[in-house]
């Protein structure tokens, strides 16, 4: 018997630590609290996460908070209650914020609801997650910013040519003055 206790301590201590690496290499973490979803609707939505590179998991609370407190979070165990699920977003910081918050949108119920999240080892609040949903993908954002770092280029560059296409114009203005003079 006292084999069977420790060979079940050991493997939690396993999930334990498997959990923690999850954390540590997870680029965000998501939360949520689920109820009365279905096996379809479950089903569509593990397809979108792994779409999205992100790991969608169930575990249990008492594994989770012992691995956050391996990572030193401690602000999230009073929401380890109930069923809980966990999004970690492996590829990037949105992906698991989008898939929940598209889940959401879409179905109009309270099947699914944001518990909490942690970004960049920070705990975040759910209205942090939705705003984090919103944001449009990293590609737009980055041609957004090298557009707006290419304006003053492109403007200046703008304004030297339509300075020597005036000095042109006005050098031509002047041969001809002179051709029509002599």
């Amino acid at each position: 018997m006292e084999q069977k206790i420790n060979k079940n301590l050991e493997n939690k201590m396993l999930k334990v630590d498997e959990i923690t690496q999850r954390l540590n290499s997870a680029k965000s973490m998501v939360m949520v609290d689920y109820k009365g979803i279905t096996v379809e609707e479950i089903n569509a939505l593990r397809v979108k996460f792994r779409e999205a590179g992100v790991d969608y998991v169930v575990l249990k609370n008492s594994l989770v908070k012992r691995a956050l407190n391996n990572a030193g979070i401690t602000e999230l165990d009073e929401l380890l209650v109930g069923p809980s699920a966990f999004a970690f977003g492996m590829k990037d910081e949105v992906g698991p914020a989008k898939v929940i918050d598209e889940f959401i949108t879409q179905t109009k119920s309270d099947k699914m609801t944001i518990k909490a999240g942690i970004l960049e080892g920070k705990v975040v609040e759910p209205s942090a997650i939705v705003a984090l949903s919103k944001l449009p993908p990293r590609e737009v954002l980055i041609a957004k910013m090298m557009g707006s770092l290419n304006a003053p280029v492109t403007n200046f560059v703008g304004v030297l040519s339509a300075t020597l296409r005036s000095l042109v114009y006005a050098v031509d203005a002047v041969r001809k003055q002179k051709e029509g003079i002599e």
